[in-house]
């Protein structure tokens, strides 16, 4: 339970409002791949290792599973005796992890090239033993027409990924060769060119220490600076709505605690929106919606008229009373939780608000910070192994 709760107990990742298509549109193109549960970059690397083991031993679909695990738990243990074991996922549970790396990385291995089997691992595991009667098939064919090698059957990992220590996974670390680091990067420059992640690769930029990635005020080639600006500009506006939910659930439940405390950080929240109001009447909320689409073209009609509800709502306002007592601004929040939550909405259902209570009272109450925190741990993985 506890290696659950770390991987999934961060505020921010749970979405409260649905807000999940939009902060994932921008997520995914500043830093593809990447996962707010990811913790270290070498897992690209040891996630493969595991699996290439699985098929030169040429475990069979029924058993691989379960061998997989067994290796991954391995791991785990290796890992929590190294000397810097920070992001070792699963050191609390170990055997008895409920989710392993593989499943943490698998879709940013296929993101970033280093997976090319196509599909989820439970399908990926159901295609072995026809992937080995390929292989077999294909060999024989070789030896037949005296050694001339044809075509093979399609790899299900990238051919070039750095060969794994010879005692892996016996032993481990999160300390990146250099071989192990150029590799990530042209992965990342092959694949996702286009991103701010291969930016900061491409020029080597130590990522400083910071909540949001605007806050380094970095000198970004126009198309990454413009995503920058609409993902801040969304970010900060759309935080006073999780906390402006989180304190109607304070009040319902008479919490004055939390109360107070949803109240001093509203206040805060307006402080950072009143400093921007310049920028933020500017927004191109057309072009806004364009990259959006741009990303991620599913993005439901009630997301986008709750979020636009809200912006009008915010900049109209002339102060933040307006914003947290406000009727208009309480009634979108309302009518937005019960559309995604029906009879399990915390604001019309007292056993929920309970639940929130007994877990913390903070539900998606962060910034969204757009996976930010994931990439400079590996980015500062990657600078490592090159100094």
């Amino acid at each position: 339970m506890l290696d659950v709760i770390e991987l999934f107990g961060e505020r921010v990742t749970r979405d409260e409002l649905g807000l999940a298509s939009v902060r994932d549109a921008f997520a995914d193109k500043l830093f593809p791949g990447t996962s707010t549960i990811q913790t270290r970059a070498r897992y690209f690397l040891f996630v493969p290792w595991i699996y290439q083991i699985a098929e030169e031993k040429q475990w069979k679909s029924g058993v691989a599973a379960e061998r997989v695990r067994k290796l991954e738990v391995q791991l785990i243990h290796a890992l929590a005796k190294s000397e810097e074991h920070t992001g070792v996922i699963g050191i609390r549970a170990k055997e008895n992890v409920r989710r392993l790396a593989s499943s943490v990385y698998w879709q940013g291995l296929g993101t970033w090239g280093v997976r090319l089997f196509p599909g989820s691992q439970d399908e990926y595991v159901r295609s072995l033993d026809v992937y080995y009667a390929r292989q077999r098939a294909h060999d024989q064919s070789s030896r037949e027409f005296d050694g001339e090698s044809s075509r093979g059957p399609g790899a299900n990992w990238h051919p070039a990924i750095p060969s794994r220590p010879h005692d892996f996974p016996e032993q481990a670390s999160f300390a990146l060769s250099r071989l192990e680091a150029d590799y990530l990067r042209e992965q990342i420059f092959h694949h996702c060119p286009a991103s701010l992640l291969a930016y900061f690769v491409r020029e080597r930029i130590s990522p400083a220490v910071t909540t949001f990635v605007w806050e380094m005020n970095l000198s970004l080639p126009p198309t990454l600076a413009e995503w920058v600006e609409h993902g801040q500009n969304f970010s900060d506006v759309l935080h006073g709505a999780a906390l402006l939910y989180n304190l109607m659930l304070s009040q319902l439940q008479h919490w004055e605690e939390q109360e107070a405390h949803y109240q001093t950080e509203l206040s805060a929240w307006w402080s950072t929106i009143a400093a921007r109001f310049d920028a933020l009447r500017r927004w191109d909320r057309q072009r806004f919606w364009s990259l959006v689409g741009q990303q991620n073209p599913r993005v439901h009609s009630r997301a986008r008229k709750f979020i636009d509800g809200w912006i009008d709502c915010v900049l109209a306002s002339p102060d933040q009373a307006a914003v947290s007592e406000g009727r208009s601004t309480r009634n979108l929040v309302q009518l937005r939780e019960q559309q995604l939550k029906g009879g399990l909405s915390r604001l019309s259902n007292l056993r929920a608000r309970e639940l929130w209570q007994a877990g913390g009272g903070a539900a998606g109450a962060d910034q969204l910070y757009l996976r930010w925190r994931p990439t400079q741990r590996f980015l500062n993985d990657l600078i490592v192994a090159w100094e």
